[in-house]
C-alpha cells in the first residue's frame, strides 16, 4: 500500500539534498500512513507536517530526513529522542539500527504510540515525562534528537551526551527556529552548526517553554 507515493516522496527528498541511502531504505520500511490519523492518510506521503492530536504534529518528511542525516546514527548506537509524537522519527531511527529511547510528555499520545510500537514490533524504550530533563538512567547517549522547538539548548540534555556525540535541536521563538547541530567535545567545548527556518511545536518543560 502507498508504494508509489512512498517512492515519489523519496525522489522529493533527493531533490531537496538528502543523500543518505540508508535513510531512504528506512523511509521505504516505515509506513508513514500508519503514524497519522486515519482521516489524514491520503496526505501521509506528501512532504508536509500533519496534525496528530493533542496540539502536536508529525514532522514534515524532509525535516525528519534532514535531522536524521545530520545525526547520522550508526547501528547499535544509543539515541535519545525528545518528543515521540506518533512515533515516526523513532521508527526511522530503529530501522537504521539504533537503540532508541524516546520521551513524550502528552500521556494520551504516549499511550497511543506505545501500542503502535508494540503492534509493529518496534522495540523502542518509551516514557512519559518532561523531555527537557532527559532520561538520566540510560545516559550517556551517542546522539540526541529533539523534535520540538525550545528557547535554548537544555543543559540536562547536553550533560547526557557522550563525548563526540551529536545533538540535533531546533532553537528559537515559538514560530520559527534555527536547527542547531551540536557536537560535544567536552563539558564546555562543543561545535555548533546551524541551518535556519524550521518550524516545530514548542518544547515545553523545565528547560523549555512554560505551559
Amino acid at each position: 500500500m502507498f508504494e508509489k507515493e512512498r517512492e515519489e516522496l523519496i525522489q522529493i527528498l533527493k531533490t531537496r539534498g538528502i543523500k543518505n541511502e540508508n535513510i531512504f531504505a528506512a523511509f521505504r520500511k516505515v509506513e508513514r500512513h500508519l503514524f497519522v490519523p486515519e482521516v489524514m492518510r491520503f496526505n501521509a506521503y506528501k512532504d508536509v507536517a500533519l496534525p496528530i492530536g493533542q496540539g502536536q504534529t508529525i514532522s514534515q518528511p524532509y525535516t525528519v530526513a534532514y535531522m536524521t542525516e545530520a545525526l547520522n546514527p550508526k547501528p547499535g548506537q544509543k539515541i535519545l529522542e525528545i518528543g515521540t509524537g506518533s512515533g515516526f522519527q523513532a521508527a526511522v531511527l530503529f530501522e537504521l539500527g539504533a537503540r532508541v529511547f524516546t520521551i513524550e510528555r502528552q500521556y494520551d499520545l504516549y499511550n497511543q504510540t506505545l501500542k503502535l510500537f508494540d503492534k509493529l514490533g518496534y522495540k523502542i524504550a518509551s516514557r512519559c515525562s518532561d523531555g527537557t530533563i532527559g532520561w538520566s538512567e540510560f545516559a550517556p547517549y551517542d546522539g540526541i534528537i529533539v523534535t520540538a522547538g525550545g528557547p535554548a539548548v537544555p543543559q540536562n540534555l547536553m550533560k547526557q551526551l557522550v563525548l563526540n556525540g551529536k545533538m540535533i535541536i531546533p532553537v528559537g521563538d515559538k514560530t520559527t527556529q534555527t536547527m542547531k547541530i551540536i557536537t560535544k567535545f567536552s563539558e564546555d567545548d562543543f561545535d555548533v552548526k546551524e541551518a535556519p527556518y524550521f518550524a516545530f511545536v514548542p518544547l515545553i518543560g523545565k528547560e523549555g517553554w512554560k505551559e
